[in-house]
């Protein structure tokens, strides 16, 4: 407990760092938020009346020491364009990114395991020659032509299964929620099992090489059972690395996929935002990213005592 609390201390730096790093970056967007805001055809001194009462006219730092000071509070500001709370906004789109986040990191780590497993135990046979052809492929193929590609099989050219575009909250019906993330999940999945078949198969091959499972196979024991008792656990200390960082990077990477299918999440939104020059729900939309990839992170350090109990000293 200790070391984690150490953790989130240091965790908390980084998120500081970050947030001021996206709120940078931000201020270099090409674009006035004020004349956006004012509308077509306003005056100068009207576009100026706004930009100090947005307080766009002062210094970034004290712009970002404000904010910084406002989100300690709870308060994450008012949409510049829509005069919209920035957190009930981001409060209803985050779910259906975490939604497709979590269903796809699933998925993928559903199909990579046994995957993997079985490539490194058949090493350089027919069956891992074939997978590492279709991971390279998985990961070359860009997810807007994968979608592309989705969308004309399965939703409408050859088939009529799953809806193009919309989202369907699963409290309004679970079936048609699932329905409608079928698409942008496919599109994600491929990338993802690729890089986690890769990881686990890499570090399984060392680990099969080791005393213990030898051991293990000399006494007997099925192929199957060795492979989940003996190699899985101590081979997967990368592959939690890189799923816990792929959360977070598919939670902020879902712009195009999710303005493909007209899914309201995260990344449309954050697309949205820059579009329009809403610094405010742009910057909030990145802390809520920043701190998903904090929590994921901490999550992964303790999946590291529990799945190794040397990573406790």
């Amino acid at each position: 407990m200790r070391a984690i609390g150490q953790r989130a201390i240091h965790l908390f730096a980084v998120l500081v760092v970050a947030t001021f790093a996206t709120f940078s970056l931000v201020d270099l967007i090409p674009g006035d938020a004020a004349e956006i805001v004012a509308g077509e055809g306003a005056t100068e001194d009207q576009v100026d009346a706004i930009r100090e009462r947005l307080g766009l006219n002062q210094p970034m730092l004290v712009r970002y020491g404000a904010w910084m000071l406002n989100v300690l509070q709870g308060d994450l500001g008012r949409s510049y364009v829509t005069n919209q709370s920035v957190a009930d906004t981001l409060l209803a789109r985050l779910p259906v990114s975490l939604e497709i986040a979590l269903v796809s990191q699933v998925i993928a780590l559903a199909i990579a395991i046994p995957w993997a497993l079985y490539s490194a135990y058949r090493e350089n046979g027919w069956f891992d020659r074939i997978g590492g052809v279709l991971g390279f492929g998985g990961l070359a193929t860009p997810s807007f032509v994968l979608g592309l590609v989705l969308i004309y099989i399965f939703a409408g050219g050859v088939l009529s299964i799953f809806p193009a575009t919309g989202y369907v909250s699963f409290a309004t019906d679970p079936l048609g929620n699932l329905w409608s993330i079928a698409l942008p999940v496919m599109c994600l999945v491929p990338a993802e099992a690729a890089i986690y078949r890769q990881v686990l198969r890499s570090d399984a091959i060392s680990t099969l090489r080791e005393n213990f499972v030898l051991m293990a196979k000399s006494k007997g024991l099925p192929p199957g059972q060795v492979l989940r008792r003996h190699v899985l656990r101590p081979s997967s200390l990368s592959l939690i690395t890189i799923a816990g960082v792929s959360v977070g990077g598919v939670i902020g990477g879902t712009v195009i996929v999710e303005t493909m299918f007209a899914v309201p999440g995260m990344g449309a939104l954050l697309a949205q935002s820059v579009n329009e020059r809403d610094f405010m729900m742009l910057q909030g939309a990145l802390l809520v990213i920043c701190v998903v990839y904090v929590v994921v992170n901490l999550l992964v350090d303790v999946g590291y005592v529990l799945l190794d109990p040397r990573a406790r000293n």
